[in-house]
């Protein structure tokens, strides 16, 4: 992989235009305020401003909007409209980017590099290839000035945020909006996500039902992303299974979701139907897609099993000091029934015993809307309240997963596949695996996080 000098990396001229582009479209959103909008209209008017905008700031609000307990529903709703896809750059702009990236020479690189690419979004393009030992790739190609973008629109987020906060003072959002930062600013970085696609490859070593995609790192640089293509269909093409399959399907995403997590501290933190797909009838899962990587400090699993346990047990003094682990600051009893609300929901499918949905007669989009409702309710008496960034990727894509889960009406003793997944749980354990699991693929600095 190059380690050449990065011209691209948070230029200030980038950013100045960036914040001007996008102030000049928020600023409907802002004279909506003025004007006494109610939060309906307000809402409509940020999501459209959003929409033209596209790039990282569109991504974010989409990524927030999956976050139940998050925004106020009026602006969750609206940003679940947006959408990722963008349309691809041409091929005079692929040149240029290729020919950075891997020199003059780049296309004799490749047996064969398909001009029009295969999928686009708001931070990058991938293209099919060919390698000259025949194999199939994906080339995962950044747009230019992405990271000048990040830090632009990052700032005009806070700015959202601190809008929201004064109209539904329920939520104190500051620590999502560090942890959101720092997991975009890792997504731009296409060697760390390389070492994240090492990371998991090794995570299903013993399982050959779970693959991910083998990265080719002579032809990957921090702004292309070159891998073997992995073919499958996506999970949407297998809602119309027998139920067996669809449950096969539904035990491989969470094997692939909770199994590092119980075992490593690791999730998949962006559970978008596209980043899944699986070979003919269904007997192997592909993870496509590693850029957003959550590694948790092991005793934030303290906590999420404690409380699991606690719930099991009812023993709420076990409960409360799992929120303690988490960093919920001046815990008492009314901001532990309203925590507690919210985990019975996500954590019921779990101490249930018994083959079931994960949640009866609720449409996929609307899972975990009426809990978050009912909690952020609660929470308005005593708010703000301060989320644990740990909390955003985590609650992200628990939501995410169940959804799938009703997608594919999956019918699973979820309780018995979580109660074997954390039989033997122990924090110092978990440590040790998850130390020499982050060691051996370059990701040490995961450890040194805060907290």
């Amino acid at each position: 992989m190059s380690d050449k000098p990065d011209p691209e990396r948070n230029r200030i001229t980038a950013r100045i235009g960036r914040v001007a582009t996008v102030g000049a479209n928020i600023s409907s959103a802002v004279g909506a305020r003025m004007m006494g909008a109610d939060q309906a209209a307000l809402a409509r008017a940020v999501r459209q401003a959003l929409g033209r905008s596209k790039g990282p700031l569109m991504k974010v609000a989409q990524l927030l909007s999956t976050i139940p307990d998050l925004l106020p529903q009026a602006y969750a709703e609206e940003f679940r409209k947006l959408q990722a896809h963008a349309p691809a750059m041409g091929w005079p702009f692929v040149q240029r980017r290729m020919r950075a990236e891997l020199g003059d020479d780049w296309l004799t690189k490749f047996a064969a590099f398909e001009r029009e690419a295969a999928a686009a979004a708001s931070l990058g393009q991938v293209h099919r290839a060919t390698s000259h030992d025949g194999r199939a790739l994906a080339c995962k190609l950044q747009y230019p000035d992405m990271a000048s973008a990040v830090e632009a629109d990052l700032g005009q987020l806070k700015t959202l945020l601190g809008l929201f906060k004064s109209m539904d003072g329920s939520i104190d959002s500051s620590e999502a909006i560090l942890e959101v930062g720092e997991r975009l600013r890792e997504e731009l970085d296409y060697a760390r996500e390389l070492k994240h696609m090492r990371l998991f490859a090794s995570l299903f070593a013993d399982d050959p039902r779970i693959k991910t995609p083998e990265p080719i790192e002579e032809l990957s640089t921090k702004r292309l992303l070159t891998m073997t293509w992995l073919e499958g269909r996506g999970l949407m093409h297998w809602l119309d299974e027998g139920q067996e399959t669809r449950n096969r399907i539904a035990e491989l995403l969470f094997q692939a979701w909770w199994g590092p997590m119980t075992h490593y501290g690791i999730i998949h933190g962006d559970p978008h139907l596209g980043n899944y797909a699986l070979t003919e009838n269904a007997e192997r899962l592909h993870l496509l897609d590693f850029g957003c990587v959550r590694i948790f400090p092991p005793r934030f699993l303290d906590g999420v099993v404690g409380l699991y346990r606690g719930l099991r047990a009812g023993d709420m003094d076990q409960v409360a000091h799992a929120y303690e682990i988490w960093g919920f600051k001046n815990l008492n009893a009314e901001l532990i029934d309203a925590l507690t609300m919210w985990a019975r929901f996500i954590y019921g499918p779990l101490l249930d015993d018994r083959v079931r949905t994960i949640a009866d007669d609720v449409p996929p989009a609307e899972y975990g809307r009426r809990e978050a409702m009912a909690v952020r309710k609660r929470l308005k008496t005593l708010g703000p309240v301060l989320i644990p960034r740990e909390f955003v990727f985590m609650d992200r894509a628990a939501i995410g997963l169940g959804a799938a889960f009703l997608h594919l009406r999956a019918e699973l003793n979820f309780g018995a596949m979580f109660a074997a997944s954390v039989e033997d749980f122990t924090t110092e354990s978990l440590a040790k695996r998850q130390a020499e699991a982050v060691r051996a693929v370059g990701l040490a600095d995961a450890l040194s996080e805060p907290r």
